[in-house]
């Protein structure tokens, strides 16, 4: 429960690499957007939220919303929400700014949560002008604007926030920062943090809902400084991004080879191919392209030469200590698995 001296390093270095000032330390992505949501309902008086058709924010409540024949609709698999979360939440389809901004109309909507690219239905990147436009809408119509980086700091050592310039107000991270050890962080505007303390007054320690006992622990703490100083560096993205770079290329020959009406797309240090021949522009394209055969089928063959995918994607996750053979020896295995499915 008492903080370490690395709290502060952390702090600073989170201020450089995410461009926020203030942080506060969570244990589980879960918890800093639960955080997240409930600083922005306190803040701004209003109930709802709204989230991306596809999105990924961990078990969240309120964000297993979908969309079914253009109505939302509790997501399938959603195992007893606490309440029907088309009554907490809005939901639209990503890229779709007409969609966001008639959805923000209402001011009801204390903020937008979103990835920087979807990533839970394949890869699915913003198109351009998105995140700058969804920026400007969400300040005019007073909905903060949430960023939840876990899945997209795969961009670079500062995530797609800091590659591309992007201004939440607040930034949330988890899953790979503590190299295992539960860990996650929220960072916050100065002004927002400015309106946060002001408006607690003196009540901040009756605050109820935000924090635990163990966040900011010892162990977390000291596993989060030594992943940021010796593994999510800028030598670790030198090297991984451009063998991800060699694996997409792989990846897209095979796909020429056989004609295939398959994609694949890159993040960073992370790629992931998909069963239709335009990558998909949001969640309902993504997910109308799934095949749970092929990918069982793509899973099991690659996992039986060697090649781990990630257990529900077919993604590739690239460690440092992968070299440009490894990569054209996955890219064998893609072909040598692809071949019996045409021949």
């Amino acid at each position: 429960m008492l903080p370490t001296e690395n709290a502060v390093w952390l702090g600073r270095e989170l201020q450089r690499r995410f461009r926020l000032p203030c942080w506060q330390f969570a244990l589980t992505a879960t918890d800093a957007n639960r955080f997240a949501i409930r600083l922005a309902r306190y803040l701004t008086g209003r109930s709802r939220i709204l989230v991306f058709n596809g999105c990924y924010h961990g078990t969240v409540d309120e964000t297993f919303v979908s969309i079914l024949d253009g109505q939302p609709i509790s997501s399938p698999g959603n195992a007893g929400p606490p309440v029907d979360p088309t009554l907490t939440t809005r939901v639209v389809e990503f890229n779709d700014l007409p969609a966001l901004e008639a959805a923000l109309q209402y001011d009801d909507v204390a903020c937008v949560l979103a990835e920087p690219a979807l990533t839970n239905v394949g890869i699915v990147l913003p198109q351009a002008g998105f995140h700058p436009a969804m920026r400007e809408i969400t300040r005019r119509t007073g909905a903060l604007l949430i960023i939840d980086e876990t899945h997209t700091i795969s961009a670079g050592p500062g995530g797609y926030n800091q590659k591309f310039g992007l201004q939440p107000d607040i930034l949330t991270l988890g899953k790979p920062i503590a190299s295992g050890v539960p860990a996650a962080v929220y960072g916050l505007t100065a002004d927002l943090a400015a309106r946060l303390s002001s408006k607690l007054g003196a009540e901040a320690d009756l605050v109820h809902g935000i924090g635990g006992t163990l966040a900011g622990n010892a162990l977390s703490l000291a596993a989060m400084r030594a992943t940021f100083e010796h593994v999510l560096t800028p030598a670790f993205y030198e090297q991984t991004i451009p063998m991800a770079a060699r694996y997409v290329q792989g990846v897209e020959s095979v796909i020429r080879e056989f004609d295939l009406p398959w994609h694949i797309t890159q993040l960073g240090c992370r790629a992931e191919y998909g069963f239709c021949e335009s990558p998909p522009i949001n969640g309902a394209q993504a997910r109308a392209a799934q095949d749970s055969q092929l990918s069982a089928y793509l899973h099991l063959a690659n996992l039986n030469r060697g090649v781990l995918l990630t257990p529900f994607h077919n993604m590739a996750l690239f460690a440092p200590s992968v070299n440009a053979a490894d990569i054209d020896r996955c890219t064998q295995v893609f072909r040598e698995i692809v071949n019996p499915l045409f021949y």
